[in-house]
């Protein structure tokens, strides 16, 4: 039997403009990440500075999610997408200047640090809501699974690049070029944007703003299945922020240089990518909540074993798994908010998954540095993955409806 090529999302040229746009925000927004990181640690060396960058992005961006949101449903998708392009350009280009010593001393320069990167926060609110959006736009409902794992392969992918140009650039370049690198991408982000041609449904519903954030909230907390995705997810990712700290562990434990950096940046990625691939030809369907939970767990585990390992490619290796672990959980999770969201609340639950998971990351990464500052860089990450085991009993426990789901019961 011949396949049915309707079901493949990669023969949408929309969809191919769309991943364009996610790869490439994506790459802008790790290569700063992973330069900002190398940046401050330079200049402070002190891990809990590591955290304050995670948590001066994430204030900015859970003040404005929810108004993101709104904002998606409501006016041009496409154009919010745009404007936060353009805002990571402007960010990267300053903090190229700071780095190069344009505008202040080094001594000086952290507090202007953490303000550009606030501002990348407000962007990065209007960017997940974009995507989601867009994406139930150029694509039928029945290409959804297929589309997500395509998606989530396009991310990893940057996930994986990202980091290591961004470490290649601070060691064969400098600062101020891995910058001027992560404006170049944010740039291509805004041109596939501005390509994609959209018909927007006109937006109906004149619900007073905050009343309509009510309705979003409602929805995603009257619904078990998805409030016990993004909740167990949220939890494992907040207490699993490993990679926040990654600059020390080079620094202290391993002994590499910005390289290394890279390498284990893109380690998880990769896992990832691998995940992608295979759950793109092999849709999860039959026992997903039960892998879920299990693919949240086996994270867990891989960052305790991480901490415990002292060896650079040991390390390497398992961050590798902890990323194809990570991978089956975000194309789950993806999966059941598409299949599940109504298309005229998808900017909102976009924006309300973005403060689970999106925030979760920053508030990781602030919680790391709080805890390895406190108990000491190995156990704190030790403490971490014990705790994302136990996330996973909890969920498993409260929400019966997640542990039994099956793909198809959402369809």
């Amino acid at each position: 039997m011949l396949p049915d090529v309707s079901s493949y999302p990669l023969r949408n040229p929309a969809f191919l403009r769309l991943l364009a746009f996610r790869v490439s925000i994506t790459f802008s927004y790790q290569i700063m990440a992973v330069v900002v990181g190398w940046h401050i640690y330079q200049i402070t060396r002190d891990p809990l500075s590591l955290g304050l960058i995670g948590l001066a992005e994430v204030i900015p961006y859970f003040c404005m999610a929810l108004f993101a949101g709104y904002a998606v449903d409501h006016y041009s998708r496409r154009m919010f997408g745009v404007l936060a392009s353009i805002v990571l350009v402007i960010n990267a280009l300053v903090l190229a200047a700071i780095a190069a010593g344009w505008l202040w001393h080094e001594s000086e320069s952290s507090l202007y640090i953490y303000i550009s990167i606030a501002c990348v926060g407000f962007a990065r609110a209007f960017i997940g809501p974009s995507y989601s959006a867009l994406f139930a736009l150029v694509l039928p409902r029945q290409q959804f699974a297929r589309a997500a794992s395509i998606g989530s392969s396009v991310l990893q992918t940057g996930l994986v690049l990202g980091p290591a140009i961004g470490g290649g650039m601070i060691a064969w370049a400098g600062i101020s070029a891995a910058y001027c690198s992560s404006a170049v991408f944010a740039l291509v982000a805004v041109a596939a944007m501005l390509s994609l041609k959209v018909r927007q449904p006109p937006a109906t519903d004149s619900t007073p703003v905050f009343a309509s954030i009510s309705q979003g909230l409602r929805f995603v907390f009257n619904n078990q299945v998805m409030l016990g995705a993004q909740a167990l997810d949220m939890f494992a990712v907040l207490f699993g922020g490993a990679v926040a700290m990654l600059p020390m562990f080079i620094h202290d434990v391993f002994n590499h240089g910005p390289e290394g950096l890279g390498i284990l940046r893109a380690a998880p990625a990769v896992g990832a990518i691998a995940t992608g691939i295979w759950l793109t030809h092999h849709p999860v369907n039959r026992h997903a909540g039960r892998i879920l939970l299990m693919a949240v767990a086996g994270f867990g585990l891989s960052i305790i074993a991480f901490a415990l390992s002292g060896s650079f490619w040991l390390a390497a290796f398992l961050l590798l798994i902890s990323g194809i672990c990570d991978g089956v959980s975000v194309i789950v999770r993806t999966t059941i908010m598409q299949l599940v969201t109504p298309d005229e609340m998808r900017g909102r639950v976009s924006a309300i998954n973005g403060i689970f998971i999106g925030s979760s990351n920053e508030l990781g990464a602030f919680e790391s540095g709080m805890a390895a500052r406190l108990l000491g860089l190995v156990p704190s990450v030790i403490f971490g993955g014990a705790m994302t085991i136990a996330v996973v009993g909890a969920v498993a426990k409260f929400a019966p409806r997640l542990r039994r789901l099956n793909m198809r019961d959402l369809h």
